[in-house]
């Protein structure tokens, strides 16, 4: 079958839930039995996000083959329970690196290289690429900003192009809107909606079905109203009402029918899919969501947590868990700053667990470690992830084995005890950018530790983001101190895995589980440690 492919736009508002959307119908395709992957195409001009400010940009999400992407990736994982890769986000700054690259090693023979044909066409191939990768029924492509922004122009462009040469059967477009409420006129007012449409139009696109983000149910007078002054069927006028929780939107949608309109759209209704979706493991998870009993308090310490996306992938990791466990787990976000102005007792108090984030640069470090610190002294269950592990690490050094002074290079480079030191292959790099060591690795557990009983596993693969490890020339003397170093990298000799075995649950991670917990298969270090956190909250409240 020819490879089918939805193309979302957004407009009157950025912010609207585009990605969810996708990651949403996506779900309800597959449910269907369809092969379907998702693509963001990102029209900002940095090659990847990984040099970008997470108050910026929110997290950073990185795939198994090493690709520093936007955090929708992580919604598209979590949500289609399958991987995503180098094609899966694309950036204004990477089709430019492409045509220039092309250019300087002369393949356009001497043509002028212009933005009409050349980066639209490298925009082309980076939206095949997907379909010639893998074996997929269906590619949705979400285009990053609102429609009418300068920058997203060469995406409409691309995929103006690819409608006409693919022809109608093959591709839908699918436009997110804002239908406000005003509260003074006491209605919803169409007009943004309307006025969207039109500007979308002017680039030669007609959509084929309109999302409506709303506060307020859309009722079929409203609907009407839009699917006349929009040229599209009532019925293709979807409301997006705000849901409780993401993860109801896959079944809002199927309720209006969505997936059926896009099957019939894209001519896939013969006998080549399931006809009704096979969502009875989804509407499990969310009845589950639903009845969880009892709450259990974690702290989550970073630099980022004045930005509600910072850390998306851990808060949903810990939500996701919870689940399994059927307990809320409540984030208390705690500023790493502010630790050693109020005080650990103060800053962490009532907490049953403390997971120490990552992050790069000096800001911050010292409250991690004394986060680290106040977990192991008062045997509060600790996950360190990342930079968390390695302010793990240096904390024990200082205050367990003596070394006064001991830190990580990234941030003292003249310490005497380089606990954290640049890993030897970054030494000889200058550009930052897709330059860390990324993507998946194989880690080894000791038989015995608690990172193997965890997973239930000798060997696992995980996703890694960083420049600075555990120094092997203090590996020795660390683990003669009490630590154990239960995760081993095998092929380079690296640590992945650390941990206290006199703690009730102390371990920290070089790697960043958060990018494989998965909906209704949650990453089991989060679980076990949520798991962890709730039997000390029994313990210390009495509870039975």
């Amino acid at each position: 079958m020819t490879t089918k492919y939805i193309f979302v736009t957004g407009g009157v508002s950025s912010s609207l839930g585009k990605g969810i959307f996708c990651a949403s119908l996506g779900r309800l395709l597959k449910a269907h039995g369809l092969r379907v992957t998702i693509q963001k195409l990102d029209p900002y001009i940095n090659v990847d996000p990984g040099t970008m400010n997470p108050y910026e940009h929110g997290e950073v999400y990185v795939t198994d083959d090493g690709a520093e992407s936007d955090l929708d990736l992580g919604h598209y994982e979590r949500f289609l329970d399958s991987p995503t890769s180098q094609a899966n986000n694309v950036t204004t700054g990477r089709v430019y690196s492409e045509v220039i690259n092309k250019e300087r090693a002369g393949e356009y023979l001497g043509k002028t290289v212009q933005v009409v044909p050349h980066i639209i066409d490298e925009i082309k191939h980076w939206i095949f690429r997907l379909a010639d990768e893998a074996e997929y029924d269906v590619v949705l492509c979400e285009i990053g900003g609102t429609v009418g922004d300068i920058e997203s122009l060469p995406y409409l462009e691309a995929i103006r192009q690819l409608r006409y040469e693919l022809g109608p059967a093959s591709t839908l477009s699918a436009h997110l809107t804002l239908v406000p409420y005003l509260a003074a006129a006491g209605e919803l007012k169409t007009k943004p909606t309307q006025h969207s449409v039109k500007t979308l139009l002017s680039h030669g696109l007609q959509p084929d079905i309109l999302v409506c983000r709303s506060e307020r149910h859309l009722d079929d007078e409203l609907r009407r109203k839009i699917a006349l002054f929009c040229n599209v069927l009532p019925q293709a006028v979807i409301e997006a009402v705000d849901a409780d929780s993401i993860y109801e939107v896959p079944l809002n949608l199927a309720d209006q029918g969505v997936d059926k309109l896009v099957l019939d759209r894209l001519r896939l209704l013969r006998g080549l899919v399931t006809p009704e979706p096979d969502l009875t493991g989804w509407m499990r998870f969310v009845r589950r969501l639903h009845s969880l009993s009892g709450t259990v308090t974690v702290a989550l310490v970073g630099k980022y947590v004045a930005h509600q996306d910072a850390y998306k992938s851990i808060s949903e990791s810990f939500m996701l868990a919870g689940v399994e466990l059927g307990v809320e787990v409540n984030v208390r976000y705690v500023l790493s700053d502010s630790i050693l102005e109020v005080g650990s007792a103060h800053a962490l108090k009532d907490v049953s667990g403390v997971l120490v984030a990552p992050g790069f640069g000096k800001r911050g470090v010292e409250g991690k470690i004394e986060a680290a610190r106040y977990a192991r002294v008062h045997d509060v269950p600790f996950f360190g992830v990342c930079l968390g592990l390695q302010c793990a690490i240096i904390e024990f050094a200082r205050n367990v084995c003596g070394w006064q002074y001991a830190h990580s290079t990234e941030f003292a480079p003249d310490t005497p005890y380089p606990v954290i030191d640049f890993m030897e292959e970054q030494r000889r790099l200058v550009a930052k950018g897709g330059t860390m060591r990324l993507g998946g690795y194989s880690c080894h557990l000791e038989e015995g530790s608690l990172a193997h009983g965890v997973y239930g596993a000798a060997d696992v693969r995980e996703r890694h983001r960083h420049r600075y490890e555990i120094s092997n020339t203090h590996r020795t003397a660390l683990a003669a101190h009490g630590l154990r170093f239960s995760g081993i990298n095998v092929e380079r000799n690296l640590v992945e895995i650390a941990e206290l075995p006199d703690k009730r649950w102390f371990l920290g991670t070089q790697f960043h589980p958060e990018y494989r917990s998965r909906v209704g298969r949650p990453h089991p270090l989060f679980t076990s440690f949520v798991h962890a956190a709730q039997a000390y909250s029994k313990e210390v409240t009495g509870a039975a």
